[in-house]
């Protein structure tokens, strides 16, 4: 197993009206902006941080609003796609810098995919994980998974009974966490999920598919952050998603920045054509699961950096 990382030491940053808590390695270099999914934080970035410092970034690393000592507003609304991508702005801002590259993993990356749609003059180039770029559906996405997947896919869920799951949650953060933080075969590329388990259930059924891919030390990490932090401000991000397809109406779904994609091969997270949509596209997939950084860092950081100077160096110049 890699070797982990010690984070810099953090500072609260004001933007957008919150405080986001914020891990910064490299200043002088080009700035980039590693933007971490669910559930995770600022932490899942600790592979990255000393790889992309050497070659020469700015490493800013902000664990999101609703995670780790950032603010949590209580209103579910305030997690919208619209406070999510201004946070981002409010941060540049805050740092005095226009543009950004920005790295992006699970929510993460839902989150910079319209980021670049809404903002494209603060990014420089977008590097993503996991989720891919969807164009809006014609129809609400939330009925469409719920008619597909069922009431107790998670996503459906955490929309239809909220909170409970996030309550639940916070009963043994350790066992859910434990049960999500799983390697590449705990869901043998299927939706559909083993042995009675369910992520909305994650509290109370034990996943046993796969292994647990993070030290005892790492996943403590999360875990005294999750019982300090909760998991209802985290939940509330996918409860925003009919109101985020409503924000997007009149926005061209077509992104023109240099981007990158980086699969995992046994994800549960489904593959979708870009070639449409993102104009100037590379893919690359590796064989691990959902946490994509964290399983396989090494090779992350190769991708990463090869596409960085390949694509991005000349555009600084």
């Amino acid at each position: 197993m890699t070797k982990s990382f010690s984070m810099p030491l953090p500072t609260m940053i004001k933007t957008n009206g919150i405080e986001l808590e914020v891990f910064q390695a490299g200043q002088g270099g080009t700035p980039i902006v590693l933007c971490h999914g669910w559930p995770e934080l600022a932490y899942s970035w600790r592979y990255q941080i000393p790889a992309l410092v050497a070659a020469g970034y700015h490493c800013i690393v902000p664990n999101q609003r609703g995670y780790g000592n950032s603010s949590k507003p209580l209103d579910v609304n305030a997690y919208d796609i619209r406070h999510l991508t201004d946070d981002q702005n409010g941060l540049l801002d805050a740092l005095g810098i226009d543009r950004a590259i920005y790295v992006g993993h699970d929510w993460g990356a839902i989150m910079l995919w319209q980021h670049a749609l809404l903002n494209p003059e603060r990014i420089i180039g977008l590097a993503n994980m996991s989720v891919p770029f969807k164009a809006r559906e014609p129809s609400e996405p939330v009925a469409f998974w719920e008619k597909v997947l069922g009431e107790d896919f998670y996503l459906v869920h955490f929309n239809r009974q909220p909170e409970v799951a996030a309550r639940a949650f916070e009963t043994d953060p350790k066992r859910v966490l434990t049960n999500l933080y799983r390697t590449k075969h705990w869901l043998d590329n299927s939706p559909a999920q083993p042995d009675g388990y369910s992520i909305v259930r994650s509290a109370e059924v034990d996943n046993n598919r796969g292994e647990l891919m993070l030290s005892q030390e790492d996943l403590r990490v999360f875990v005294d952050a999750f019982e300090k932090g909760g998991f209802v401000a985290p939940c509330n991000w996918y409860r925003n998603f009919t109101r985020n397809w409503e924000t997007m109406l009149d926005v061209e779904q077509r992104i023109e920045l240099p981007c990158l994609m980086l699969y995992g091969e046994y994800d549960m997270v489904p593959k979708v054509d870009m070639t449409d949509t993102v104009l100037d596209l590379e893919i690359q997939t590796l064989e691990c699961g959902h946490w994509i950084q964290q399983e396989k860092p090494e090779l992350t950081n190769q991708f990463l950096l090869d596409w960085l100077d390949r694509k991005i160096t000349p555009l600084l110049r």
